[in-house]
């Protein structure tokens, strides 16, 4: 029997606050445990929450940017449930009535096959704090420096229907809620992570099977092992005549298997109702014009336009559009280097994407800024230096600094271009390798490019590459 996966992605993007979603206090990351969690985080008797508007104009935002339809109206709810770091015994969230409905996202599959996802809801709420189970001599220790931390819970619906679409549509709201500036997007201190529901069915069946989840995969490459196991785990169960249990699962990178925690709860057992603390979040028109004139050229805007504007394949606008960064960063080298846009593609994901990724450097730290590359890029179009001197100024420029006229200067790089300097050049090769030039001149054409190669050797690959071939050809051929 064929089986088909069905797959549905909850994910958790920490909003960018500089305070938590009811309090004042500190979201900054690594401080010592404990100390930035004040007694409205911890539900203390006598104190209100209070909501951060910054985190409400994050969440329509994002509603915005996935033309979902932004809720005039909204509640928050309190999720009840019993788990050590969360003190309060309830988690503040939305229910019934989210602040962002009925929104989507269209993902590119292998061949520039696009595919549509609904994403039901996206919905604030905080965050709980973090058990620790490592050096406390089997105890467990609580950090509450996480409770209250503003989450905005984005819902895909059932439409995933492989791992690798799962993967791509992570990376797609990853993408998203970077451009828009509302998350960081760091899934090792665990600002954007994900569960995942997933079931199968028979090939063709329309009705749903029964669902696990996945929970707390922070990586792209967790995402995808751990959907690939369970969906093999299922199909075995069925196969051998059992069946699946709806239930919470954990994912185990190590053991590369996941194991259960607890049956799944449903909405009921969590005995949701609206929080007595809080109003209703009623938002105008002039408010949501108001973000709407906040969004930047979004993702897939920028991406089109690359392919117009530049003449770029859907590859390397994909790559460079990858975030607002390094689409800046690119846009800012093609205006140094006066056009020449896939030359300049070449060398922002080639030599520079190579030199940071082997630093482990993203292109906010990159050592070279767009003006040096730009300018280096024009001296290889004006023949200033050749494609090839141009990688050891490169090299130069990434690990010394300096820009690209100092260095070729300071190093004698300029490209030979003298007529006259070239000829002799070719005259001293030919004279060295009379055997290959008896041989050439027999019919062994394929010795042309020998002879190139020791020209451009002896010139220290300064010899302008064009002149050399026509020089050479002229030579060869008795001009």
């Amino acid at each position: 029997m064929q089986w088909e996966p069905v797959i549905g992605l909850e994910i958790h993007a920490q909003l960018a606050t500089k305070s938590k979603i009811f309090s004042g206090a500190a979201t900054a990351y690594g401080a010592p445990p404990n100390t930035q969690a004040c007694a409205i985080d911890l539900g203390l008797p006598g104190v209100l929450p209070v909501l951060n508007e910054t985190a409400v104009r994050m969440a329509v935002k994002f509603g915005l940017a996935i033309g979902a339809k932004i809720t005039e109206r909204s509640i928050f709810a309190r999720k009840n449930y019993f788990y050590p770091d969360l003190p309060k015994g309830y988690q503040i969230s939305q229910y019934e009535l989210p602040v962002v409905a009925n929104g989507h996202t269209i993902i590119e599959l292998e061949e520039g096959v696009e595919k549509h996802i609904t994403i039901i809801r996206a919905h604030l709420e905080e965050d709980a704090g973090k058990s620790l189970h490592e050096d406390f001599h089997g105890m467990t220790g609580i950090d509450l420096n996480r409770a209250g931390t503003p989450l905005l819970e984005i819902v895909s619906g059932p439409d995933l229907r492989s791992t690798k679409e799962a993967v791509a549509y992570m990376k797609k709201i990853h993408t998203l809620v970077r451009y828009l500036g509302i998350c960081d997007g760091n899934m090792q201190e665990g600002s954007f992570r994900c569960d995942a529901n997933v079931s199968i069915r028979p090939q063709g069946q329309e009705a749903f099977g029964t669902r696990t989840e996945l929970k707390n995969i922070n990586s792209f490459r967790f995402v995808e092992r751990a959907l690939q196991y369970e969906i093999e785990r299922q199909i075995e169960v069925l196969e051998s005549g059992g069946r699946v249990i709806q239930e919470t699962r954990l994912f185990d990178p190590n053991k590369n298997e996941t194991r259960p925690m607890r049956t799944k709860e449903e909405a009921t057992d969590y005995r949701y109702f609206p929080d007595p603390d809080l109003l209703p979040l009623v938002l105008d028109d002039s408010f949501i014009e108001e973000v709407q004139k906040t969004l930047p050229e979004l993702p897939d805007d920028k991406r089109k336009r690359f392919m117009a504007e530049y003449n770029l394949s859907a590859y390397d606008a994909s790559v460079l559009t990858t975030s607002r960064e390094l689409a800046d960063y690119y846009e800012a080298v093609v205006k140094t280097a006066g056009g020449e846009a896939k030359l300049c593609a070449n060398w922002v994901m080639g030599d520079l994407a190579g030199a940071l990724n082997k630093e482990g450097k993203n292109i906010e730290n990159s050592p070279v800024t767009p003006e040096q590359l730009g300018q280096l890029i024009k001296r290889v179009v004006d023949k200033t230096i050749s494609g090839k001197i141009a990688k050891t100024v490169f090299e130069t420029m990434y690990t010394q600094g300096g820009n690209a006229d100092e260095i070729i200067e300071r190093q004698g790089l300029k490209q030979v271009t003298d007529t006259a300097s070239i000829e002799k050049l070719i005259d001293e090769v030919l004279a060295t390798h009379p055997q290959q030039l008896e041989q050439y001149q027999a019919g062994k054409n394929k010795l042309f490019g020998f002879f190139v190669g020791q020209v451009m050797k002896a010139s220290k690959g300064k010899a302008n590459p064009e002149q050399v071939n026509e020089l050479l050809k002229k030579k060869l051929s008795g001009e």
